[in-house]
């Protein structure tokens, strides 16, 4: 089976040093910039790639809503199938590939979109052929994972946690889809797509952790908890919310102890009950693997094809939780003291959450919020 490769940054590389070891597959093409064009298989131009009949499948690793999305289009509207890890292009366009790809009989595999290595997408899929999915939950971003873990580890601040996660290279130069929680927005939203078949929103409410302090990760730590960002999810009847935010979880639990920059990913299934996925969420070879899987699960025939026409209706009331508001702002309406500069709100939904951090922000920048489950 002969591919061809969009990008050859971090990911890129990945996908073609596995496939160099995997029988009966072939990088032909490379799409690259001009100065990058180095070898034989490498071309700037696409039309090289998507009029190429001997091509099969197409392997974007580009990141980005375009020229991503029109390379993914042309792709699928000449019957070629496209294995993608870019979240953001997948996310913004899924309805319109999943559509486009059924209408020329080609595939859209999408594993690598979330989770790197982990297998969450196939496994949704799986749970999917027997049960309902009620709820998807999950620590979905490995940059937030490391800087929380290390701030409670080492003592250090936010800034200073994040200066070192963008040494290492687990944060990049702008770090604002990590820790503003636009990364887990995107997983979110395919993730959604797949469990619930509808289209998902983009508008969902996305607090991310940019104002996490270590007092407040004290603070709550005082109370039993650990704040983790998280991307959730819900249906029923004929309904669905989701929500990505911070969530200060009972210490003991598995997700609060989730280390370094791993993830976890949890669904609920109506007769198989509750799973969990854990794994490397991010990475040149862990994101590559899950690219040559699907490569490999499409070489044996199989042909994922996403339905996202279900047309379940967006109902914020679905996600309600009690919330812990930091702020030395005047404490809103109805909320009664939790600590020291912090305030609890009782049975709000995650849109009045985020309404109500907003206003807090507008008087005092250092705000925080995390919603507060139950514990079990």
């Amino acid at each position: 089976m002969k591919i061809a490769i969009l990008g050859y940054g971090t990911v890129g590389r990945g996908v073609d040093q596995i496939v160099a070891g995997v029988e009966d597959i072939e990088v032909v093409r490379i799409l690259d910039l001009p100065d990058r064009c180095v070898e034989g298989r490498m071309t700037p131009d696409y039309g090289l790639i998507v009029d190429d009949p001997q091509i099969e499948v197409v392997v974007e690793c580009m990141g980005g809503l375009e020229p991503a999305h029109t390379f993914i289009m042309g792709a699928l509207e000449a019957g070629k199938s496209v294995v993608t890890s870019n979240k953001a292009v997948v996310a913004a366009f899924f309805d319109e590939f999943a559509r486009t790809a059924t209408a020329h009989g080609a595939s859209l595999l999408i594993e690598a979109t979330c989770g790197g290595g982990i297998p969450w997408i196939a496994s949704i899929e799986k749970v999917r052929r027997i049960d309902e999915i009620p709820s998807l939950s999950g620590i979905m971003n490995g940059t937030t994972n490391f800087i929380v873990d290390a701030m409670i580890k080492g003592g250090a601040d936010f800034g200073e946690t994040l200066a070192r996660a963008q040494e290492l290279g687990y944060a990049e130069a702008d770090p604002s889809a990590d820790i503003d929680g636009i990364d887990v927005r995107n997983k979110t939203v395919i993730a959604v797509g797949v469990a619930f078949d509808t289209a998902c929103t983009p508008d969902i409410p996305v607090t991310g952790i940019r104002t996490l302090t270590k007092a407040y990760l004290d603070l709550f730590a005082a109370h039993g908890r650990t704040v983790k960002l998280l991307g959730r999810a819900v249906q029923g009847g004929g309904r669905y919310a989701a929500v990505v935010e911070p969530v200060a979880l009972p210490s003991r639990s598995l997700e609060a102890n989730v280390p370094s920059n791993f993830n976890i990913m949890s669904l609920e299934g109506s007769t198989v009950g509750p799973l969990k996925f854990y794994g490397q969420g991010a990475g040149s070879l862990p994101t590559g693997n899950a690219m040559v899987q699907d490569l490999l699960d499409y070489r044996a025939g199989r042909r994922p094809a996403y339905d996202l026409s279900r047309g379940l209706a967006y109902d914020p009331a679905l996600l309600t939780d009690d919330y812990v508001l930091c702020t030395s702002a005047p404490a809103p309406e109805g909320a009664v003291a939790y600590d020291e500069g912090a305030w609890l709100l009782r049975d709000v939904t995650a849109s009045q959450a985020r309404e109500l951090f907003e206003a807090a922000l507008a008087q005092d920048p250092a705000s925080f919020v995390a919603a507060l489950p139950q514990e079990d």
